[in-house]
C-alpha cells in the first residue's frame, strides 16, 4: 500500500513524497498521511472520496468550529491504529488539530495539522 505526502524542505520549497509499507508490513505511516490530508481537504472536494474532509467553508460562514467533522474522520481512521486522538488546540483559527496515533508496533506518533 502507498500514498504520497508533500514533504516541506529547509528551504521553504515542498516535495511529493512516497510513503508506503514498513518492512514489518504495518501501514501505520501510510493512514497517518492519509489521514493529515483528510484533515485538510474541504469536504466533497475529493471526487472519489466525498465524504472525506471538513467543511472550511461553511465553518467561517457559521462560525462554529468543525469538531464534529473532526470526530467522523477518526471513526474513520481509528480501526486503523492501535489507538488514535483527535483534539482541536484551543484557541487556533483557522482550527488546529492535535492527532496522535498509537502505531500496531506500539510507537506513539504525534503530528499537529492545520485546516
Amino acid at each position: 500500500m502507498r500514498t504520497y505526502g508533500r514533504l516541506t524542505n529547509a528551504d521553504g520549497s515542498k516535495t511529493w513524497v512516497e510513503v508506503s509499507t514498513d518492512a514489518n508490513g504495518f501501514n501505520d505511516n501510510v493512514y497517518l498521511t492519509t489521514l493529515a490530508q483528510v484533515l485538510k481537504l474541504n469536504l466533497g472536494e475529493s471526487p472519489f472520496y466525498a465524504t472525506y474532509g471538513i467543511p472550511a467553508y461553511q465553518t467561517v460562514v457559521t462560525q462554529v468550529y468543525p469538531d464534529y467533522y473532526a470526530m467522523l474522520t477518526q471513526e474513520e481512521f481509528a480501526p486503523h491504529f492501535a489507538a488514535l486522538t483527535i483534539t482541536r488546540v484551543q484557541g487556533s483559527n483557522p482550527p488546529v488539530y492535535n492527532v496522535s496515533a498509537v502505531t500496531h508496533a506500539g510507537a506513539l506518533l504525534t503530528t499537529q495539522v492545520a485546516t
